[in-house]
């Protein structure tokens, strides 16, 4: 299976592509420029044995779209979009949209990985000191305490085993965190992702951050399909066809149900409230004037905002949350175990 180009990697080649096809220059022979520039420590990379398989495709007349398929390193959503472009006449258009949109992906994506960074480095920590309590500290502890009699010994056995009730349970639940982590991790693809997200989904904070996300793609792609040329229930389709949020689907199938029965496609999406109602008005009134793509293009841009500020509010949750787990489950530990110390300094003094 060849290795899937990055959204980085896409967003350039369509830049490069949309750049020399904006200068006259044909498909065949961009192609035979991006090889010849392709530096020789990136030939071995994806998208430099792409290139010198699609050239002689294209050579003996197979469109772009055909010779970016055959390369299987390119999304399905960057083929599906070139063919669109080429149907329409509009390749170099549609090429300057995708690097738009890919580069747009690439920070909502390095957003998202930031995001989980911490939370998933303070979640390691916490294994990591629990683990140290339960085999290092706390068996201290016990080692001084059994070398005491008396009843003493008894209170303070109660008072480690207390300690070490609460880090068992502390990490037993962290552990069952990083299990549930790698398991999306694992399923982040195909058919897993779809089960990963409704199973995140039932968190209410999170929920709203993947449907946010998933409308942002729709948008985007809706946007990129009527740049493309095509019609509009033509391109909801199209763009419908990349949304894995099931919540979201409900409501684009009532809002293709109204464009079926003659609706327009903003009076659709305004009616089954789409987006918020500011946003909705938006679309009205760019498609009256005749900008609707102009407005899509804004919307996806508030969208994207609107997405990074709900990752920013969910993450402001959680790792004030993970970093006070940790200190109050150390702090219960450690005064659970000095109790019986302070004891006996009081019965030696």
């Amino acid at each position: 299976m060849k290795k899937t180009l990055d959204a980085a990697g896409v967003s350039a080649f369509c830049e490069s592509m949309g750049m020399m096809l904006g200068a006259g220059i044909q498909v065949d022979e961009a192609l035979a420029l991006l090889s010849e520039n392709d530096a020789p420590e990136a030939e071995k990379g994806p998208l430099g044995t792409a290139l010198r398989l699609m050239r002689p495709l294209v050579e003996e007349g197979m469109p772009l779209s055909g010779a970016m398929e055959e390369a299987m390193i390119f999304p399905a959503y960057a083929v599906s979009m070139a063919a669109a472009g080429e149907k329409a006449g509009r390749l170099e258009e549609v090429c300057r949209h995708l690097a738009d949109y890919y580069t747009a992906q690439k920070a909502m994506n390095d957003k998202l990985k930031s995001a989980v960074t911490y939370p998933v480095i303070m979640l390691v920590l916490i294994i990591l000191v629990l683990m140290a309590m339960l085999t290092m500290i706390l068996p201290a502890f016990r080692d001084v305490y059994d070398t005491l009699t008396g009843s003493l010994t008894a209170s303070s056995y109660r008072y480690v085993n207390l300690a070490s009730g609460i880090c068992l349970a502390v990490l037993a639940v962290m552990l069952l965190l990083a299990a549930a982590f790698l398991v999306c991790r694992l399923l982040r693809h195909g058919k897993g992702r779809r089960r990963v997200a409704a199973f995140l989904s039932l968190i209410p904070a999170v929920g709203r951050v993947f449907e946010s996300l998933a409308l942002f793609r729709f948008v985007s792609a809706l946007e990129l399909f009527l740049a493309g040329g095509a019609m509009q229930d033509e391109a909801f389709r199209d763009a419908e066809a990349f949304v894995d949020h099931p919540a979201l689907e409900t409501k684009l199938e009532k809002c293709r149900s109204l464009m079926d029965e003659g609706h327009s496609l903003s009076r659709a999406v305004y009616e089954t409230s789409l987006f918020e109602p500011v946003y909705g008005r938006m679309l009205l009134a760019g498609e009256r004037s005749g900008s609707l793509t102009e407005v899509l293009d804004r919307l996806k841009t508030l969208l994207a905002d609107n997405t990074a500020s709900q990752v920013d509010q969910v993450t402001g949750v959680v790792d004030p949350l993970l970093s006070g787990v940790i200190i109050l489950t150390i702090g219960l530990s450690l005064l659970s175990v000095m109790l019986p110390l302070i004891g006996i300094m009081n019965a030696i003094g």
